[in-house]
């Protein structure tokens, strides 16, 4: 059994502030590894933090997991928290999130492919093609990677 869940097993459904990860993986066409969730929701790969784990060591392990892509550096985007991530499950299990988001465009190997329980499709996209089935949070997040590699590019442009 997971630490959520033994938490769970003491407290209830009681609300939880839980620490996790999203990882914005981009190919070297600029496009956007998304996942299809079993809701039929797209989004980025993460997870919650396992005990002891860093939250580097937890985004390279969730997509992974998810996506069968190994990945590298991951570059901090931001931590996104408050009441407008408050989740509130089907089985009345609550929490706020508190999530680090990295970027990765450092694919080191793998096989892109879908775990079958938590994914059941992955694929690039372009920013301007996101699936309709996109979580709101998620494409604004999208949006915030997008501005941040486009900050980079032109950073780097203008040190050349």
């Amino acid at each position: 059994m997971g630490y959520i869940e033994d938490l769970r097993k003491v407290i209830g459904s009681q609300p939880l502030i839980l620490v996790g990860v999203a990882v914005a993986v981009v190919n070297d066409g600029g496009e956007f590894l998304l996942q299809k969730r079993s809701d039929g929701q797209w989004g980025v790969p993460g997870g919650f933090i396992e005990l002891g784990e860093s939250t580097e060591e937890a985004g390279r392990r969730e997509v992974f997991e998810e996506t069968g892509l190994e990945i590298g550096r991951l570059d901090l985007v931001g931590v996104f928290s408050g009441k407008q991530h408050h989740v509130k499950l089907q089985n009345g299990d609550e929490f706020y999130p508190v999530t680090a988001a990295y970027i990765s465009k450092e694919i080191l190997g793998g096989d892109l492919k879908a775990d079958g329980e938590e994914t059941i499709e992955a694929r690039f996209f372009s920013v301007s093609e996101l699936p309709d089935q996109l979580n709101p949070l998620i494409k604004n997040l999208i949006n915030q990677f997008a501005l941040t590699i486009e900050r980079s590019a032109y950073a780097e442009k203008s040190k050349a």
